[in-house]
């Protein structure tokens, strides 16, 4: 598992490539229409198939595939299982080693099983 934080007023999209650089093998990269850039996508393909939609300025549609598409609402359900915490939601940590840290702890308590 990766993990790298950034400032809360920056696009997620600049961190992409760091972090596929991270991954060793996987066959799909899915992600939302914030991740819609042909230099990603190019990224992506020189290991595994984008289903990323395009955006609707887009000139030119972008197929994607929609059945695995459709599975990306398990990544929104962790995120959204990790902001029930409010120190994590809410980020009252200044420093980013200490709010990876909380960040942490609350994966480790939302998935005790």
């Amino acid at each position: 598992m990766v993990l790298k934080v950034t400032a809360g007023t920056v696009s997620d999209i600049t961190m992409a490539e760091d972090l596929l650089a991270e991954v060793d093998t996987c066959r799909h990269i899915l992600a939302d229409k914030g991740y819609d850039s042909d230099t990603l996508r190019t990224v992506i393909r020189k290991g595994a198939t984008p289903v990323i939609p395009g955006r609707r300025c887009r000139k030119r549609k972008i197929s994607f595939d929609k059945r695995r598409y459709k599975f990306r609402w398990m990544v929104e359900a962790v995120f959204c299982r990790l902001k029930d915490f409010r120190r994590v939601a809410t980020r009252y940590d200044k420093l980013a080693r200490n709010y990876a840290s909380s960040l942490a702890l609350a994966t480790i308590v939302a998935y005790w099983t």
